[in-house]
């Protein structure tokens, strides 16, 4: 992979995850923790750019559209935010490198009231890696802001997952049928 290319990994946290997560996917999102981590070091010993856009919320929030849709889940603080296993040490072990950050999103979209757009010019990346959950929320609603701002998509169908079966498949056709995205 080239520097003009960015891996993002779409909140791989416990409350998407784990077994005792908030909202999980569980085993489905459980299991791609290791193609997660080879990408990431793919990506980062080529000198691209891994991010970790990562939800986050306040309990019970009446402003939110999401408060009326899910249980509470990524609050700020709490182990449901935490990265989840391998990606966590991951994390941990590669944060201090200026390729590599974790960020504050609080819609479904990694682009959606943050300065993304802007930092990814910035570093004249034009493609982007997509993984993580959930494959029919915020992967998608990521996918389809980066398809409308130029950017090219690439899916590592064997690095997303959802609670949602149905919608993890229909999601797969949509990013290839109407985002001419690359499912690898």
């Amino acid at each position: 992979m080239a520097t003009n290319q960015a891996l993002l990994i779409i909140d791989y946290t416990n409350d998407f995850v784990a077994d005792k997560g908030a909202l999980t996917c569980g085993e489905p999102g459980q299991v791609l923790a290791p193609a997660i981590v080879s990408l990431a070091n793919d990506v980062h010993q080529s000198g691209g750019w891994v991010l970790l856009p990562t939800d986050v919320h306040t309990p019970h929030d009446p402003y939110h559209p999401e408060s009326k849709l899910f249980p509470p889940h990524n609050v700020r603080g709490s182990w449901g935010r935490e990265l989840y296993g391998p990606v966590k040490t991951w994390y941990a072990d590669h944060a201090a490198n200026d390729n590599v950050w974790q960020f504050d999103k609080t819609r479904y979209s990694s682009f959606a009231g943050t300065d993304l757009d802007l930092r990814l010019r910035e570093r004249h990346v034009d493609t982007l890696h997509l993984v993580g959950v959930c494959t029919d929320i915020c992967v998608l609603h990521t996918a389809v802001d980066a398809y409308n701002l130029g950017y090219h998509l690439i899916i590592h169908e064997n690095a997303v997952a959802s609670f949602d079966p149905a919608g993890h498949a229909w999601a797969l056709s949509h990013f290839k049928t109407a985002l001419g995205a690359e499912v690898i």
